[in-house]
């Protein structure tokens, strides 16, 4: 049970981490640090098996992507379950 609990801990940091660098990554102009794009990178190919599917289940809001947050509500959901 450790070991599911900081694999969801984890996870749950990096989809923090990968909304963090979409505001980012867009604001350090037309160059961003190549640690930035590899970090991002590394986050992406993470984080979308799990946001890819309910982003495309989801409707289109306007441009705001809302997979975030469901996914988040339901990693802290099976937190309280474990």
């Amino acid at each position: 049970m450790i070991v599911v609990k900081l694999v969801v801990i984890v996870i749950i940091a990096l989809i923090f981490v990968r909304s963090i660098l979409s505001f980012i990554i867009p604001m350090s102009g037309s160059r961003p640090h190549p640690l930035l794009l590899s970090l991002n990178q590394a986050v992406f190919q993470i984080t979308e098996p799990l946001l890819g599917p309910i982003r495309r289940a989801l409707p289109t809001f306007g441009g705001f992507d809302f997979s975030p947050t469901v996914v988040l509500i339901v990693l802290f959901i099976i937190l309280r379950v474990i």
